[in-house]
């Protein structure tokens, strides 16, 4: 990540794992295997994404999948919840959410 990003949690514990790379807003970031992709995006990133309604930074609210608070949108398309997603090799994830067009 670049120095304008400074990491909202740190990592304590099982820290031998296997790392993983991927990419957050087109910076390269590594995560470990195991982690959901709402853990690898606290562990290098301050926020998972802005509030659509506020613009305020948003983290994870609930961490299971019931608040509908960490999506975000891989740089494929697809939208995903960050809590319940594995993160994978080489993913490519947008903390901004790309307007949708119509084709």
């Amino acid at each position: 990540m670049t120095s304008s990003h400074t990491n909202q949690f740190v990592r304590m514990a099982e820290k031998e794992r296997a790392r993983v790379n991927y990419f957050i807003d087109g910076q390269p970031a590594t995560g470990l295997l195991g982690d959901t992709l709402l853990t690898a995006v606290m562990l290098a990133a301050r926020r998972v994404h802005d509030s659509d309604f506020t613009g305020e930074p948003r983290g994870g609210f609930c961490l299971m999948g019931a608040c509908q608070d960490c999506w975000v949108q891989l740089e494929d398309g697809p939208r995903v919840r960050a809590c319940s997603t594995p993160l994978a090799d080489g993913m490519r994830v947008l903390t901004q959410s790309r307007p949708v067009v119509a084709a």
